[in-house]
């Protein structure tokens, strides 16, 4: 698995503050290009094709949901993801409609380390998206749940519709995730089977997986959907960790 300072990303922010504060942190995780306006950004997007845009909602020119239109009207920036910061009269008013176009919605106001969060994940899911196309050529990869999560993984191979095997290993602990079409089918954590067992690795954040595109197993022990799935398994991570501040208490 490639680096994440293999990723670029496009930051747009009329603010200079702003995005002197966003920019700083996110040449931590990757390649920073930025425009000052959405004009620059659709230019600037067409010619660097960036991985990921990060943008404003409110700019010089035009609004988050035109900035929107004119990338996915041009063949050559179609693709490309987009976080949006807006304000929540914003989300609820002005993009009402073109959500469905974005990767994610950071709220305004915002905290930074919470913002970084939000772009973080989906700098991963990008990630993901190139290791499953490749993957479709190649057959195997491999990579580190430190670099790129369990729920993440999860999450973008159901966005992308993938049929294979999800290894994962953690000390000496492991875990296969079969999934079909997106949807995890069946797993296996030593003797536990089902969900149980998919339950059993999200709390890991060390560790390796391997996805497997030819993998594939005839068992049907998971009836939830894989959001579902991943739903309750944090709410069953959310239990323990209030029982165990409990007890610590």
């Amino acid at each position: 698995m490639t680096g994440e300072q293999s990723q670029t990303v496009l930051l747009v922010e009329d603010n200079p503050h702003v995005l002197s504060l966003l920019q700083r942190e996110l040449e931590k995780q990757a390649l920073v290009l930025t425009a000052a306006d959405a004009a620059d950004a659709v230019l600037r997007a067409s010619e660097s094709q960036p991985d990921l845009i990060v943008a404003d909602f409110s700019l010089p020119g035009m609004d988050g949901s035109q900035l929107l239109h004119k990338l996915r009207a041009r063949p050559a920036t179609a693709k490309i993801p987009v976080v949006l910061m807006a304000t929540k009269n914003d989300i609820h008013e002005k993009l009402r409609g073109a959500q469905e176009w974005t990767e994610e919605i950071i709220e305004k106001p915002f905290m930074l380390d919470a913002a970084m969060a939000v772009i973080r994940r989906a700098l991963e899911r990008v990630s993901l998206r190139k290791l499953t196309q490749r993957g479709a050529q190649d057959g195997i990869i491999r990579g580190q749940l430190s670099q790129l999560g369990i729920i993440d993984l999860l999450q973008g191979l159901e966005m992308g519709r993938k049929t294979c095997r999800l290894l994962l290993s953690s000390g000496a602990q492991s875990c296969a995730i079969y999934l079909v079409e997106g949807q995890a089918v069946h797993a296996e954590l030593g003797g536990t089977t089902g969900e149980q067992a998919v339950y059993g690795t999200l709390g890991w954040s060390e560790g390796a997986f391997e996805l497997d595109f030819a993998g594939s197993t005839e068992a049907r022990t998971i009836v939830r959907s894989t959001q579902a799935l991943l739903m309750e398994g944090l709410r069953l991570l959310d239990e323990a960790a209030h029982a165990q501040d409990i007890i610590e208490g």
